[in-house]
């Protein structure tokens, strides 16, 4: 008959191995589980950059309809055309008037009209979207370049920035120099 002692390092021994195999087990899923969390944040961040090149598309629902080739909601049913919330506030710029304030704008927005009202009281001239990036700290790479320039023109459209010459940015006449309002 085997010894009490003999059993319990025999029992220690199988359960020192089954720790070890459970051990790099853990280790062989937490490098799976590393690499499954950045692809699910770079799938999240490329969502989030699409979104933000393809918003001012989406503002009216026409044009992105037109290049998928159907009509916006509204057209079909009659009824009101049904925009996402979020595509929704990120796209009201306001038309710029007489004694509207920058604040109305949402944060991105303001920092373009900061730098630009900073340009302008230092003599320096328009602004590429190029040059915004690389202002603002950011990496100066296509995606964050279009979104930047998205941005701008929209703020074209509505009469807060002026584009003299094509891809250079100013701030428009009234816009001028006011943070706090117009």
């Amino acid at each position: 008959m085997p010894s009490v002692v003999g059993l319990l390092e025999q029992r220690e021994l199988g359960a020192r191995r089954r720790v070890d195999e459970l051990r790099e087990e853990a280790d062989r899923v937490e490098a799976e589980l590393a690499v499954a969390e950045r692809e699910w944040r770079e799938c999240a961040i490329a969502c989030s950059r699409v979104g933000e090149v393809l918003a001012p598309v989406d503002e009216s629902g026409q044009d992105h309809a037109r290049a998928e080739g159907t009509a916006p909601a509204g057209e079909q049913t009659g009824k009101t055309p049904q925009v996402p919330e979020a595509a929704k506030t990120k796209s009201q710029v306001p038309m710029w008037c007489e004694g509207l304030a920058w604040s109305v704008l949402s944060v991105d927005y303001q920092r373009i009209l900061m730098t630009l009202a900073d340009r302008e009281r230092l003599h320096q001239g328009p602004l590429t979207c190029q040059e915004m990036a690389a202002a603002f700290g950011m990496d100066v790479v296509p995606a964050r370049v279009e979104a930047l320039r998205s941005k701008a023109k929209r703020l074209v459209a509505r009469g807060w920035l002026a584009e003299g010459q094509p891809g250079r940015f100013t701030l428009a006449g009234g816009v001028a120099g006011r943070g706090g309002g117009s």
